[in-house]
């Protein structure tokens, strides 16, 4: 299982985080995603290498933007 940490910005609510947390938990191999409005951050858990490029996208189709922690 690899962790991996992304700085998210322009979340303000519970509505933003479910939003980015559908979005990236799409990816396949992505076992959980933790996302927290109030600080930014997401935390992706994988059980398969996961891209940087592959969470940026799904960030973006939420809304939002990212960028590696």
């Amino acid at each position: 299982m690899t962790t991996t940490e992304y700085t998210v910005t322009g979340m303000t609510c519970g509505h933003c985080e479910m939003s980015v947390r559908e979005e990236v938990s799409e990816i396949a191999g992505v076992e959980s995603v933790q996302v927290s409005h109030t600080d930014g951050k997401l935390i992706v858990n994988a059980t398969t290498d996961v891209s940087d490029d592959q969470v940026f996208a799904a960030v973006t189709e939420a809304g939002y933007s990212a960028v590696r922690a």
